[in-house]
């Protein structure tokens, strides 16, 4: 397995690429203009290394609000634009209240109770499904 680091600077998140996955951890508050900075720097990595999946973990994340929640979402999007999969882990059950309390239900982004799951959520095949989307295949 392959693993490349970005480096660390101010105001981005760091991204981990593992194979064929980029990996990104969340870690308390992020910043509107760092999470927009995620998104267009997530978008690029995927683009240029032509992964198949992203994982986020948010379980350093302890509040969500309705513009992270958004910024989530759009990323999922545009990893499926760019055929790569997302899958969110980590979320506490106080996130999730608050994303349900939000209206946001994250379409597109598989959950994970944590980054292993995900992981292995990704090795799976994708399926079309009778809807024409993607499901998961069962084991």
């Amino acid at each position: 397995m392959s693993e490349q680091f970005s480096r660390p600077v101010a105001g981005h998140v760091p991204v981990l690429r593992l194979g064929e996955v980029l990996l990104v951890t969340l870690q308390g508050d992020l910043y509107d203009t760092t999470a927009q900075q995620l998104q267009q720097d997530l978008s690029e990595s995927i683009a240029n290394s032509r992964v198949t999946g992203v994982v986020i973990d948010i379980s350093g994340v302890e509040v969500v609000d309705s513009f992270l929640g958004r910024v989530l979402a759009e990323i999922a999007a545009q990893s499926e634009l760019l055929a790569a999969r997302t899958v969110l882990a980590g979320m506490r059950p106080a996130v999730a209240i608050t994303l349900v309390e939000l209206g946001l239900t994250l379409p597109g982004m598989r959950t994970a109770l944590n980054t292993e799951a995900a992981l292995e959520l990704l090795t799976r095949p994708a399926v079309p499904s009778r809807s024409g989307g993607l499901r998961q295949e069962s084991p």
